[in-house]
């Protein structure tokens, strides 16, 4: 366990490295961090997706969910990867089959997000993967709508964490397991 946090504290700093700060996006006093530096330099990518990877090598999903639309690169790869099977968790209106919804507060406002009903099986052991965590809503409505497919979420996981924003904390509380590489203070 210990070489495993050695691990993770080594790829944080270094992905931490390699993320850009936008202030002021895409409001004002909003310091935005934005991962695609992380995906366009193939050495970079190839850590990140590795990381993500040497995590769930031992305790594989059955498949890997991804939120859209980060969660789409980031979980199709791992999920690749693993040899497991990959699902989009779409914004409503955009998956042409049967689908369950669940929709969530944001700031101002709601949104909703849809799954096929037959994505995942009851059952399954589901990793769910996002790029960050800011308040934990999608990630949340995420693991409501596997669950109402009689799956099993067995971690949320994502690049950043924004913890002054809450969104891990209550996931937490929430029931979901959540791992992040990078903590980044300030929002």
């Amino acid at each position: 366990m210990k070489n495993d946090d050695d691990f993770n504290a080594r790829v944080g700093e270094f992905l931490r490295s390699r993320i850009r700060t936008v202030p002021d996006w895409p409001s004002p006093g909003v310091q935005f961090r934005d991962i695609t530096p992380l995906l366009q330099d193939p050495r970079t990518f190839r850590v990140l997706i590795d990381a993500f990877v040497h995590r769930y090598m031992e305790r594989r999903p059955d498949v890997v969910a991804g939120l859209d639309a980060r969660g789409f690169i980031l979980g199709s790869v791992v999920a690749y990867e693993l040899g497991v099977g990959f699902v989009p968790i779409r914004k409503k209106g955009k998956l042409p089959f049967t689908t369950v919804e669940e929709t969530y507060e944001l700031e101002y406002g709601s949104a909703t997000v849809e799954l096929h009903t037959d994505a995942v099986q009851a059952g399954q052991r589901v990793l769910l993967v996002d790029d960050l965590i800011a308040t934990g809503g999608t990630m949340m409505a995420g693991k409501k709508l596997l669950e109402k497919l009689g799956a099993t979420v067995m971690e949320g996981v994502a690049i950043v964490d924004l913890p002054e924003l809450g969104g891990s904390q209550r996931l937490r509380e929430g029931g979901l397991d959540v791992f992040t590489f990078v903590h980044f203070g300030g929002h």
